[in-house]
């Protein structure tokens, strides 16, 4: 497309992506000076009038959408037949690519991305848009945890028949059964494509496969996937009922909305309980073009009498998915209007090899391609099967089987020093199981790793535990009381709890000699450990030397007596003294000298003369 401009403004640099419906090319807005991706629809798409009517509602409407997990449409328009959108160009992958590389996305982190993709998906459907091809394909993984769904602007909004019978849109591995049976759609459709892209996530693998389109969608009609956790053992059974639920064969016993889904997806990541009742305790329904089948705890798939196919819905299938050809014949033959005998596939996940052999030999099939990879389950047995057990198939025809091979070893990742939430993300994406212990440690490391069990560099099967150590700062405890105790005791007990103390005397009057009478800090105060309290032991009460008051006025006597530390001090009046010694002391008991407490009771005796 070289230097081709489109509307006079936005000049296109390169080609980045191809699809089925539209090349993609990176663009620069000659207007705004900001790069943007176009998406340019196939010449063909123009010569289809219903198409380009839809087109133009369809873009103008998803421009209309502003939700952080919706890929910005700013533009759109045709020029010279071609039609086209501009949207906001990204930096990053798509979750198929993240798929194809990681393989199996661990469950936390998968329920962050689909929280997200239901977010924008939730936001669609309020402004009456529904995807209608929703994949791994069209959410893109840009930037640090940012998650944004692209291609609203094919998406159809509302629900109306303007391409009842025209092409399907989805991906067939994605496809809702209803869609795969071209019946109108709705937003339960989007959640039953979310559904299987939360399936794909958690497993590795998608829910259906096969040979050719036409296969894989009779599968989401007619089958039961295989429950994630019997692909990966790591999937907890609340997010595995949440995923069967999404991928309802009914649309009524799905999830009604996107914000339901998200909810019950939010509860399980703060550790709350669902709703949602487990797979294997609830009624399954499985949907027929003709009839559907109600089954306590398990699903069974009967085999369709060839009288009660529903050919009408079926060759719409072929239509939609294949066109009208020659392959109509081969289909025809596929579905079973001129095929030989089928028999009923039987389970052979968790048996050995040999044993899968001779149940398919007892059934007139045969083991195909065997592949081995690994699992937790026991080594050489089969951990999944194609076809998937209860399916039918020809005689004759062939199982592929996959064997165990046992778990795949890694390594601890090197976590020591690093904050909790920070080691606990490393340790899962190493396909490891956090757990946790709490020690005591110094202030620097609080809540940080101080060693792992097993350390790092040992090598550990997938999934097993590990074993972080994070510090909790210094231990604290209360300091114990010890008041009364002797100094003897009072040491022993500060020294098992791990206290340092300085022992200093102090008279008492109230507490015995050599027993403690307070510490600093107080009893049941918390300090940390190691911590030094300052012990208070009575040297007995306090002895203060009775200073000489006689000659004195009273009230000099007084503060005399009071300054010394003496408090309980008594006056008596003699009378009849010589005028000399009028308010004077002229006596006093005890005497000059002597040692008393600091509570013992002084007497003064103050002469008061005739009048």
């Amino acid at each position: 497309m070289g230097q081709q401009i489109f509307n006079d403004r936005y000049r296109v640099v390169a080609k980045i992506g191809a699809g089925g419906m539209a090349d993609v090319y990176k663009a620069i807005d000659t207007v705004l000076g900001r790069p943007v991706a176009i998406k340019v629809l196939h010449r063909h798409f123009a010569e289809d009038e219903d198409f380009v009517s839809r087109f133009r509602r369809e873009a103008q409407a998803a421009a209309n959408l502003n939700h952080p997990n919706i890929v910005s449409i700013y533009d759109w328009g045709s020029q010279n037949g071609t039609y086209f959108i501009v949207m906001e160009l990204l930096e990053g992958q798509s979750l198929k690519q993240r798929i194809q590389a990681e393989g199996v996305i661990p469950p936390a982190e998968a329920m962050e991305i689909a929280k997200k993709v239901l977010s924008a998906l939730n936001f669609a459907h309020r402004h009456d848009i529904v995807h209608r091809d929703i994949k791994p394909h069209n959410i893109i993984l840009a930037g640090e945890d940012e998650v944004k769904v692209t291609d609203f602007g094919i998406a159809r909004a509302g629900t109306s028949t303007m391409t009842q019978t025209g092409t399907i849109l989805g991906t067939a591995h994605y496809l809702s059964p209803e869609q795969a049976r071209g019946q109108e759609v709705d937003t339960t459709s989007d959640i039953y494509s979310m559904g299987v892209v939360f399936y794909e996530m958690v497993t590795g693998k998608v829910p259906f496969d096969g040979e050719n389109p036409v296969s894989i969608a009779l599968k989401h009609v007619h089958e039961a996937p295989v429950r994630p956790t019997e692909l990966n053992p790591e999937v907890p059974s609340a997010l595995q009922a949440v995923i069967l639920k999404a991928m309802a064969k009914d649309p009524g016993s799905r999830y009604q909305s996107a914000s339901e889904m998200r909810s019950d997806i939010m509860r399980l990541m703060e550790g709350m309980p669902i709703a949602t009742v487990p797979p294997d305790e609830q009624e399954t329904l499985v949907v027929t073009p003709k009839r559907t089948t109600r089954v306590e705890r398990a699903v069974y798939h009967e085999a369709p009498r060839r009288s009660e196919k529903n050919w009408p819905a079926i060759l719409l299938v072929l239509f939609l998915l294949f066109g009208v050809s020659a392959a109509g014949g081969w289909f025809l033959y596929d579905l079973g209007i001129l095929s030989p005998k089928l028999v009923t596939v039987p389970k052979v996940v968790g048996k050995s090899l040999e044993d899968a052999k001779l149940d398919l030999k007892s059934r007139n099939l045969k083991i195909g391609k065997v592949r081995r990879d690994y699992s937790k389950e026991t080594p050489g047995h089969v951990i999944s099967q194609e076809p998937k057990a209860g399916s039918e198939l020809e005689e004759g025809k062939e199982v592929s089987v996959v064997i165990s091979i046992g778990r795949k070893k890694v390594s601890v990742p090197d976590v020591v020093g690093e904050k909790s939430e920070d080691a606990v993300t490393k340790i899962v994406k190493a396909n490891l199981e956090p757990k946790y212990r709490y020690e005591p440690s110094d202030e620097a490391q609080r809540g940080r790793v101080i060693y792992t069990e097993p350390g790092p560099g040992e090598r550990l099967p997938e999934g097993s535990a590990v074993k972080l150590v994070i510090g909790k700062g210094p231990e604290t405890l209360q300091v114990p009381d010890v008041q009364g105790k002797t100094r003897d005791e009072a040491k022993g007990i500060l020294d098992n709890a791990g206290l340092q103390i300085t022992l200093t005397e102090e008279p008492s009057e109230n507490i015995s000699k050599d027993t403690v009478t307070r510490t600093v800090p107080i009893a049941g105060s918390e300090v940390k450990k190691g911590s030094s309290i300052t012990v208070y032991i009575s040297s007995g009460p306090k002895m203060i030397t009775v200073p000489n008051v006689v000659g004195m006025v009273e009230d000099e006597a007084k503060e005399k007596l009071a300054d010394k530390g003496f408090s309980n001090i008594e006056v008596q009046d003699i009378p009849g003294v010589q005028s000399d010694m009028d308010g004077k002391v002229i006596s006093q008991d005890p005497s000059k000298g002597k040692q008393e407490r600091s509570n013992a009771k002084i007497q003064i005796f103050v002469g008061k003369a005739n009048d």
